[in-house]
């Protein structure tokens, strides 16, 4: 579900690195033990250094039968093609892989990153969207 292992190229690998680095430029620079929104913010002003093409909390409606059932809201949207959520804490969940997969389903987008600030460093998990 997570790695297509038909498929022998990389998703957008240039973007996703530069994408990655920002994030350890982020952690390196502030460490660990802030709130989420700081580093989102952070994130936001390395992506802009960088000249990295992004939008911040984008707004995805679900629809069944064009009518609206829920809400999503991503914290970055990069170039529009990569979906990138944030998250802090020590490990990832199965609901923060569940909450990415679901915003790729309603974006329709290939990529997806999960990107975990924690009290040694970052983690990424690269998610593809298979549906």
């Amino acid at each position: 579900m997570y790695q297509n292992k038909e498929s022998k190229e990389v998703v957008f690998p240039e973007l996703s690195y530069s994408i990655v680095g920002c994030a350890f430029e982020v952690y390196n620079e502030l460490g660990s033990g802030f709130p989420e929104k700081y580093y989102q913010k952070a994130l936001a002003i390395e992506l802009k250094t960088k000249q990295i093409i992004f939008t911040e909390q984008v707004y995805f409606p679900l629809e069944f039968k064009s009518e609206l059932v829920g809400k999503n809201y991503f914290d970055f949207l990069i170039d529009d093609k990569i979906v990138v959520e944030l998250k802090r804490g020590n490990h990832f969940s199965k609901s923060h892989f569940d909450q990415l997969l679901r915003y790729l389903k309603v974006s329709n987008k290939k990529l997806g990153l999960l990107i975990n600030f924690t009290s040694e460093g970052v983690q990424v998990k690269r998610i593809l969207n298979l549906y």
